[in-house]
């Protein structure tokens, strides 16, 4: 199980996350996430997703469902394919967009970027670096994220950002 603690500027709260991949062959998994919100000490969110990997393709589609405190019942689908920039891979551009509806089929969310990842092995050593310079098409905002071993930092333009710290 993979955990982590996040903390957002737009909730002051410290959230604590535990992500679960099932397998279900080679290629396909279930993957179930849960939130535990410390300031209201209860979960606030729990999601199950069924992945496929399309390796030849360096794509991947998502369908599930996610429960939010607010947003009650969701349903989703999500996409996301690679190109690779550099032949070492270590420079990619990558597109994906998901789409969720509410449990009635009547209000529907989309978002869709397009971004720039760059990972940089052994950085200094024992520290491995990505970089991710992105724009996300629905809101047309610009986003970076800064990722350093179990350190995450994600920002954007709007001055919304998060961090998170893997367990």
């Amino acid at each position: 199980m993979e955990t982590s603690l996040r903390f957002a500027a737009d909730s002051k709260a410290l959230r604590i996350h535990a992500k679960e991949k099932l397998p279900i062959d080679s290629k396909t998994y279930l993957q179930i996430h849960g939130e535990l919100d410390t300031k209201f000490g209860a979960p606030t969110y729990f999601s199950a997703v069924m992945r496929h990997f399309y390796p030849d393709l360096s794509a991947s589609l998502g369908v599930g469902l996610q429960y939010t405190k607010r947003e009650k019942l969701r349903y989703s689908v999500r996409g996301k394919k690679s190109f690779p920039v550099t032949t070492n891979g270590l420079l990619s551009f990558n597109i994906k967009g998901r789409c969720d509806v509410d449990n009635e089929f009547k209000e529907r969310k989309s978002t869709g970027a397009a971004e720039f990842t760059w990972s940089l092995f052994n950085f200094q050593k024992d520290q491995d670096v990505r970089v991710k310079l992105g724009y996300e098409v629905f809101e047309k905002v610009p986003y970076l994220q800064i990722r350093e071993n179990n350190w995450t930092f994600n920002a954007d333009v709007n001055g919304r950002w998060n961090v998170r710290y893997d367990l």
